[in-house]
């Protein structure tokens, strides 16, 4: 177990070693160290809170292979208004979040400089291969309009004027001017550096309860981490945590997706000054470009691991001590990517691959995230000490300054109503109803309800 140095933002969690291993008190424990859960954490540390993270391997989830596309527009689907709200309302965020990252740096590290989370605000670029791909765009774009999105046609020559190397071959282009990105691995390690909290790389166990409410997470091997506050985002292993509330159902799914990372030859550079988001033949494919000159192509999304063919490994070598579930690669996804990219941007082919990386995303029934506080069991009343932030799937990283931002405001007892819709606890019938209710209740997590 390896400890972060605590950041003088807020006040260090207290640590002792018990007869069962070591012991810490803090304010908050956020279970899980990806975006997600340091965002939480960042979040909680500027209120002044003390603040543990714990993970096992730390950054390693979905969070390591994610593109990092900021994109409330083009990820709209149908029936998804009040997902479009919250995604709406974290892109809003997103400025003042990443300034924060950054005044942060720029603190600790006099004269530093640069864009160090690789927040970008370039617009994003929607293009189509064909006639078929023209027609679903340009449908898209009547839904997005009719959410009061802007979304703006642009002709092919108009298109190639601002990004040389598509291929004059395509159908359409639009600008997204609001779909932005930013660089998930900068971020993390962004985020890492600035915790006001201690780092505890070990797997939880199962949360802790006293008097009724949960009081902390107990950890592997053992050992303890006492909370005021415990927030579950540890994506697709929230699920089968021990000790949630009797009756909790949190329906996961992990929704496996194939991704890659590639070097632009000098001559070359820059490929794209955008992130393009395209249609091929109906099927959709993204190249985000990187200030390093590097681009992301993704990405592909299959339910099935490949772990059957007992091939559950990375192509790369691993970048934690544990290698994630679900990771090994799709030789066809791969080739899909490569294929369709090439489509839009035939220098594409010219690339030199420098990784392949598949992650599970944590799914749910609704494609909407489980966030908030819980229900006691036949009562309606939240639980004290436990918030719940997973299931984000294809948005975690967009949806990270709102989830933060969400729990922070729930600590401080100040639930928002327009985010009830995502309650954890809507698919386990324990809830009062969408307007779920501000005040808590203490249980007792080992008797049985009616």
């Amino acid at each position: 177990m390896t400890m972060t140095p605590q950041s003088p933002a807020g006040r260090p969690p207290a640590r002792s070693r018990g007869e069962h291993g070591v012991d810490i008190r803090a304010d908050v424990a956020v279970v899980g160290g990806g975006i997600i859960g340091h965002g939480i954490a960042w979040e909680a540390g500027q209120s002044g809170r003390s603040v543990v993270i714990i993970d096992d391997a730390p950054g390693t989830g979905a969070s390591w292979a994610a593109a990092g596309m900021l994109a409330p527009v083009s990820e709209l689907h149908y029936q998804e208004e009040d997902l479009l709200e919250l995604m709406l309302h974290s892109s809003g965020l997103w400025p003042a979040f990443a300034a924060g990252l950054e005044t942060g740096r720029a603190s600790r590290e006099p004269g530093a400089d640069g864009p160090d989370t690789g927040y970008l605000t370039t617009p994003t670029l929607a293009v189509g291969a064909d006639a078929a791909d023209r027609r679903a765009l340009a449908d898209l774009r009547g839904v997005q309009q009719a959410g009061g999105l802007t979304v703006e046609p642009l002709t092919v020559r108009e298109a190639r004027g601002r990004e040389p190397l598509l291929s004059p071959g395509i159908s359409c282009a639009f600008e997204i001017p609001a779909d932005h990105q930013v660089d998930p691995r900068k971020l993390l390690a962004v985020i890492s550096d600035s915790l006001p909290g201690s780092a505890v790389r070990v797997r939880a166990a199962g949360l802790l309860w006293e008097d009724g409410r949960v009081s902390g997470v107990s950890l592997a091997g053992g050992g303890t981490v006492h909370a005021d506050e415990t927030i579950i985002a540890n994506g697709l292993e929230s699920a089968s945590l021990g000790g949630l509330p009797p009756g909790l159902q949190l329906p996961l799914r992990p929704v496996y997706g194939d991704i890659l990372r590639l070097r632009v030859p000098a001559y070359l550079q820059p490929l794209l000054t955008s992130t393009v988001r395209g249609m091929v033949h109906g099927v959709p494919v993204y190249i985000v470009p990187r200030q390093d000159g590097t681009v992301v192509i993704g990405a592909t999304q299959r339910e099935d691991s490949l772990s059957g063919a007992g091939i559950d490994a990375p192509v790369t070598a691993p970048v934690g001590p544990v290698t994630p579930a679900g990771s090994a690669v799709s030789a066809g996804g791969v080739y899909q990517l490569l294929r369709d990219a090439q489509v839009l941007v035939p220098a594409v082919a010219e690339l030199e691959l420098l990784e392949a990386t598949a992650r599970a995303r944590p799914g749910t029934p609704d494609n909407a995230p489980l966030l908030g506080r819980v229900a006691a069991a036949g009562t309606g009343l939240d639980i004290e000490g436990l918030i719940i932030a997973t299931g984000f799937f294809r948005h975690g990283v967009l949806l990270t300054p709102a989830a933060a931002s969400i729990c922070r405001q729930l600590m401080d007892g100040d639930a928002d109503p327009r985010w009830a819709p995502f309650r954890p606890d809507r698919f386990s019938g324990l809830s009062a109803g969408p307007a779920a209710p501000a005040h808590t209740v203490t249980i007792d997590p080992n008797k049985e309800t009616a």
